[in-house]
């Protein structure tokens, strides 16, 4: 099963959308193995957007990040990044199809309320960011069987 991380940004958390999103979610099928309420520190902001080191929006992203609160949470399921990035929609939520969380409520690519990984390689690195290996569970659900094959 693949493993991804989603991040509930501080303009999810502080407009109230943090249920929505993660009952779209929910309804995918991906099952929640982590999750957590956090203030991101500006080491984590750092490591996290690493590969955006240099450019001229990095320091925009840390200040936004680590302003307010976010949910930190793990999803699990048979394709769980892609099912992800297309429940959140494309990044710039001027683009997002009606029915994606961007799509819905995004208006502003700096605001665009959630981050999913981009690749399961990806998603193994951030989840080790913010997640320890004892805050994962596995468990089993008694729909998954109607779920996935």
């Amino acid at each position: 099963m693949e493993k991804t991380l989603v991040l509930l940004k501080p303009d999810a958390v502080q407009r109230g959308l943090c249920g929505e999103i993660i009952a779209r979610l929910e309804r995918t099928g991906l099952k929640i193995v982590g999750m957590k309420l956090m203030q991101v520190s500006e080491d984590l902001a750092n490591r996290h957007y690493g590969e955006h080191v240099g450019k001229p929006f990095f320091g925009g992203l840390v200040g936004f990040i680590t302003s307010a609160p976010i949910v930190a949470m793990a999803f699990e399921g048979n394709n769980a990044v892609s099912i992800v990035r297309k429940t959140m929609g494309a990044t710039n939520p001027a683009e997002s199809p009606p029915g994606s969380v961007r799509g819905d409520f995004g208006v502003d690519i700096g605001r665009n309320l959630v981050h999913g990984s981009d690749s399961p390689e990806s998603a193994v690195r951030e989840l080790g960011l913010f997640f320890s290996a004892d805050e994962l569970l596995s468990y089993g659900r008694a729909t998954d069987s109607w779920i996935t094959e």
